[in-house]
């Protein structure tokens, strides 16, 4: 008779099986296709608790087990203010998945919520990413990896035309502007939230969401969220085109700029009637 797998094992084996097209194929494309990976990275996993920063660690311990490009992992948790039952659920979840976590604390809830306490999440995120990368240099690394996917990209660049009158996407892979020799790297670029969420489940996994104290107070409220308004507009549209969110997917690396009027390239505006004299029909 067989030995039953441990858990963390059978959790492991049902991303390069039961979801090998869905995560696994598409995980190691992006990692080639945008060249997130070197000979000799040391790479702060960001943990933020949530389902994709889980699985994220998970395809990483897989990849690492069977890459033939030597590489280290370091798998960082940052403790913004989260409450004693949030925190044991995610060292909780970090047992069960045999992820060795590193996790230290910071106070950036109370500083977002006094700073700008009417809407929080942007400063929120813009703290804990400097937080996560000063951290990650401390411990050696020279990148991060976070575990945005691709309807967050998707989702970014339909937010960035419908509420901010610009076309702007996420990128794969950036390199730091503050902290010197540090890369940002997004490794589920080519995942589907909804395929994250079916792995989850399939495995009957519980993970926190966000766990700020601006979310839960308005827990039960009605709150405009641009975001939740794209996601819902993309269902719908599927429902007519199955394949709507590969179509904008791709129209992000298929841009031509010689249709648009006026597009900006590190930092400078640039028109069409620069080149314009050039130009035939």
């Amino acid at each position: 008779m067989a030995k039953a797998l441990e858990r963390y094992k059978e959790i492991e084996r049902s991303i390069i099986t039961t979801y090998r097209k869905q995560l696994w194929s598409p995980f190691v494309l992006a990692v080639k296709k945008y060249r997130l990976i070197g000979a000799g990275d040391r790479i702060a996993v960001c943990i933020s608790g949530g389902k994709d920063s889980m699985l994220l660690a998970k395809l990483m311990q897989e990849l690492q087990r069977h890459s033939e490009v030597p590489f280290e992992l370091v798998f960082l948790s940052m403790d913004p203010g989260y409450n004693a039952e949030n925190r044991r659920k995610i060292e909780e979840n970090a047992e069960i998945l045999q992820i060795p976590l590193h996790m230290f604390s910071s106070d950036i809830f109370a500083a977002a919520d006094m700073l700008a306490a009417e809407s929080p999440c942007y400063l929120c995120a813009r703290m804990r990413r400097g937080h996560l990368y000063a951290k990650a240099k401390e411990l050696g690394c020279n990148k991060i990896a976070l575990g945005h996917h691709k309807s967050d990209v998707i989702e970014t660049t339909l937010m960035g035309m419908l509420y901010g009158g610009q076309i702007q996407g996420m990128l794969p892979r950036i390199k730091s502007s503050n902290f010197e020799g540090m890369e940002l790297i997004r490794p589920l670029y080519c995942i589907l939230e909804r395929d994250i969420l079916r792995w989850k489940e399939y495995n009957g996994l519980e993970f926190i969401a966000c766990a700020c104290r601006f979310t839960a107070s308005a827990a039960g409220q009605e709150m405009f969220s641009a975001r939740a308004r794209v996601k819902a507009l993309i269902e719908e549209l599927r429902k007519e085109n199955p394949h709507v969110e590969d179509c904008i997917f791709q129209s992000i690396h298929n841009v031509q700029l010689d249709t648009l009027a006026a597009y900006k390239q590190r930092g400078v505006r640039h028109s069409f009637l620069e080149n314009f004299g050039e130009q035939g029909e």
